[in-house]
């Protein structure tokens, strides 16, 4: 068992027999009471992030997780597929685990999946990844304001504000945690 104070983003522990992520951590401490210790976490079988609330003292059972480096497939209608490089053994997630990030995986992708007791509960993409501009409105001569950007699709759909040098078929680096360009790719 460990103290809930110990509990930081990205450690896991199981909570009645359900295991979960944390995924932000906040200490409070009001007055002469106890203190208060509030953290958000991802239910790692359901993928659903809620709130859990403890007073300072109470213990949690840490569960040894483990990740993997996969390739991303290719998804229907209710799994996502995967195959693992080095025994090219395939398997599938839930679409429901992807929720948001669904629109960023590419064939191919390297994922990282998170395994607890054999079984695959959730998954980790790179922090940013690197997309082709599908479509984007030339850039006006002599419009260089400092910070001008133009709105351009992607090739996995994705809308994105880009500076005005950004032309189609140009590579772009995204940020896929907020979705907002980073840097043009040679």
């Amino acid at each position: 068992m460990i103290s809930v104070t110990e509990l930081r983003a990205g450690k896991t522990f199981k909570l009645n027999d359900k295991p979960y992520q944390v995924v932000d951590y906040k200490h409070t401490k009001l007055g002469r009471g106890k203190a208060n210790i509030r953290v958000r976490v991802r239910d790692l079988q359901t993928g659903e992030v809620t709130e859990k609330s403890f007073i300072s003292g109470s213990k949690v059972e840490p569960i040894e997780t483990e990740t993997k480096p996969f390739q991303y497939l290719y998804h229907d209608e209710a799994s996502c597929y995967f195959m693992e490089p080095a025994s090219f053994e395939q398997f599938s997630l839930p679409i429901k685990i992807f929720q948001d990030k669904l629109k960023f995986l590419q064939e191919g992708e390297k994922v990282r999946i998170l395994f607890w007791e054999g079984e695959p509960l959730s998954f980790e993409l790179p922090n940013s990844m690197i997309f082709r501009v599908a479509k984007t409105s030339p850039g006006v001569k002599g419009n260089t304001v400092s910070g001008a950007t133009k709105p351009a699709t992607l090739d996995n759909g994705l809308m994105v504000r880009v500076p005005l040098f950004i032309k189609e078929g140009d590579k772009v680096k995204v940020d896929i945690r907020t979705g907002k360009y980073l840097e043009r790719e040679r």
